[in-house]
């Protein structure tokens, strides 16, 4: 029993609960008083006004008067009734009679001879009925006091609660809150009695970064295995990577699978209004690292506190986030080796981040993760589906082909908006068209059917479209074509889905094909109609910027050279890095380029010209149109180089192990 108790009362559970100061000790005794005045305040307290002649017509007439108190410094009279005359006035009282008086008061002008009157009016009276009367000076006590304390009560009252509302919104959250606790951390922690449900289980694709993050797991749970060897455990792992790449789920994992506790928090809760807060918050967090360690401290979102200092300071100068990100570097560097504390941190701005910050003996590691490739997307939808009602002759494999450059978040939106289309339709379960509405649905927007569209403006988006599928389709380096529709989706009044690739480096041949494409819409208005629209304005942005980074960031122009003007220290710069006259010769490489791009897609469709008129027409018809059709009418697609030479290599290898065989 000792033991237990000991026990309790480390966690604290042992200590009597203090109490907290409560509105609700105000409100009540409030109450309680106007319930009071509401329901006994009829027995007796202030009088209620009357004129004089109802006092004199009426009440002395009747001989119902008792007593009249004339107050001399205030003009006013008090009229007391006899007890047993009271009940002809219980209407006046709320059907209550009043136990003590004065009962009613009338006001005294300068002109009303008080002693003449009351002398005239009790002498009209039998002596029996005859009423007393006194005169005296009042003083209001309590009505001076209030009249002195009620200005300053109410000041106080409104600086009371709007404090209060005040600490709510500034120093609350996970610490407390209380304005006089804003400089505490408002970290979450999770330890044994709060622990996090997500695991490794849950974090599907992203297998090299988890080999790298359950490591630091590792490193917490058996510390000796390292440094036996004389190694240092690492201070801090920095999570890099894309939007909805899973970072922030792979910290949750961690929080789930350590049995350490973990302190999450975003670098957004550092910044404040008040000067020094975002300082002594990283104080206090790490105060309470310390004490908690072995354990994981995750700053989500670390570049809102971790930006780069000293970068034009005239223009974003915020001393207050240089201060805590000071005292985030001084805490990060100042602890022992091997004191047990591991700091995890999440962006996706990694270029913006402050030198001194990504540093060895801060951050140690920097831990990427990326979009997903080809079985990584399997894996991830495979953790989605596994909650959903599917088709049985649902592919997987196939579904991962479909969504090439999606991130784990976009996985998650595809899964979430085909349940939703199925449910929509009435279905039992999801199939494969479900997935594939939903895909087009995220990539496309929704489908505008209703919109009115002029027929000739609907041939004139069937030849646009029909040309990008064409030159496209054609070119054996652009991405092949999956699905071109003519019904308006979000902004766009047409649209053509393409199956990009997974490649690493991209050559210059493949980037002339892809801008031959895009630019194949325009082309076709042209050869067409003989005049051009402003339905080419998406194409001719991408068009732009693409030709533009292949002169100026890829070094694929002979004229400027092999030289790029990329700076992925600062992107931010209001200094162009060249000259103007390098900025001429760069503009002139720029427009070659597209030239060259529009040359090549005009020599494509004119010498198609049977097949692309047949694709348009073909759209206008069916308003949507796919692969197998384009394959119909110009043929299947042009291998490429490197498909030739991989069939090369499996035949030659296929010939070797026959060999060998032999």
């Amino acid at each position: 029993m000792e033991k237990k108790r000991q026990t309790d009362n480390k966690r604290g559970k042992g200590k009597s609960p203090q109490p907290r100061f409560n509105a609700i000790w105000i409100y009540v005794p409030l109450l309680v008083m106007i319930g009071y005045m509401y329901f006994f305040g009829a027995n007796g307290g202030d009088p209620i006004k009357t004129e004089w002649y109802k006092v004199k017509e009426q009440m002395i007439a009747q001989g119902d008067v008792e007593k009249v108190t004339f107050i001399t410094n205030q003009n006013r009279a008090e009229v007391s009734i006899k007890k047993d005359s009271l009940g002809k006035y219980k209407n006046m009282f709320g059907g209550r009679e009043p136990k003590y008086g004065p009962h009613f008061y009338f006001i005294v002008s300068n002109n009303f001879d008080s002693e003449q009157q009351l002398e005239e009016a009790r002498g009209a009276l039998p002596a029996e009925k005859r009423f007393s009367i006194e005169t005296e000076e009042r003083t209001n006590y309590w009505g001076k006091v209030l009249d002195w304390l009620l200005l300053p009560i109410i000041i106080l009252a409104i600086w009371f609660f709007a404090l209060r509302n005040m600490s709510k919104n500034v120093g609350g959250g996970a610490g407390g809150g209380g304005i006089f606790n804003v400089g505490k951390s408002q970290a979450k922690l999770f330890d044994k009695d709060n622990q996090v449900k997500v695991t490794f289980k849950d974090v599907a694709g992203l297998e090299e970064a988890k080999v790298e993050v359950m490591e630091i797991v590792d490193f917490l749970k058996n510390p000796a295995k390292y440094t036996a060897l004389g190694g240092k455990i690492p201070k801090g792992a920095l999570l890099v990577g894309p939007p909805g790449t899973g970072k922030t789920l792979l910290a949750k994992a961690v929080a789930g699978e350590a049995n350490v506790p973990f302190f999450s928090i975003s670098g957004s809760d550092f910044v404040e209004m008040f000067v020094g807060v975002g300082a002594s918050r990283v104080r206090d967090l790490f105060k309470q690292a310390k004490e908690k360690a072995p354990c994981i401290v995750f700053i989500d979102e670390i570049d809102a506190v971790g930006r780069a200092r000293g970068k034009n300071t005239g223009f974003s100068s915020n001393d207050e986030r240089e201060n805590t990100l000071n005292q985030l570097l001084t805490e990060m560097d100042g602890f022992g080796t091997n004191s047990g504390v591991i700091i995890l941190a999440a962006t996706n701005r990694a270029d913006i981040l402050d030198k001194a910050l990504m540093r060895a003996g801060r951050f140690d590691r920097q831990i990427h993760v990326d979009l997903p490739e080809l079985k990584e997307r399997e894996a991830i939808f495979n953790v989605h589906l596994a909650k959903l009602k599917l088709d049985k002759d649902l592919d997987t494999a196939f579904l991962s082909k479909q969504t090439p450059g999606f991130s784990g978040a976009d996985i998650a939106n595809v899964c979430n908006e085909a349940a939703l289309i199925a449910a929509r339709h009435n279905k039992q379960s999801i199939g494969k068209q479900d997935f594939l509405d939903a895909i087009d649905r995220i990539v496309g927007g929704l489908e505008k059917r209703s919109k009115i569209i002029p027929p000739h403006e609907k041939k004139t988006i069937a030849f646009h479209e029909a040309g990008h599928a064409t030159v496209s389709w054609l070119l054996p380096n652009a991405n092949p074509l999956l699905k071109v529709t003519i019904i308006p989706r979000g902004k766009a009044l047409g649209a053509a889905w393409y199956l990009p690739e997974e490649r690493q480096i991209t050559t210059k041949e493949q980037m002339m094909d892809e801008m031959a494409a895009t630019i194949g819409g325009r082309v076709a208005e042209e050869i067409i109609n003989g005049r051009i629209s402003t339905g080419a304005l998406s194409d001719l942005e991408k068009l732009t910027k693409q030709a533009y980074a292949m002169v100026s960031y890829f070094g694929m122009s002979e004229k400027v050279g092999h030289v790029s003007f990329y700076d992925s220290s600062d992107g931010y710069g209001f200094n162009k890095p060249y000259s103007e006259k390098t900025a001429e010769l760069i503009d002139k490489e720029a427009k070659e380029l597209i030239d060259a791009a529009h040359a090549k897609a005009t020599e494509v469709l004119k010498a198609n010209m049977e097949g692309f008129t047949k694709l348009a027409n073909l759209l206008l018809e069916r308003e949507v149109i796919f692969s197998d059709d384009l394959e119909n009418i110009f043929g299947p697609r042009e291998k490429k180089e490197e498909e030739l030479l991989l069939e090369k290599e499996s035949e030659t290898k296929e010939e070797m192990e026959v060999k060998e065989n032999e």
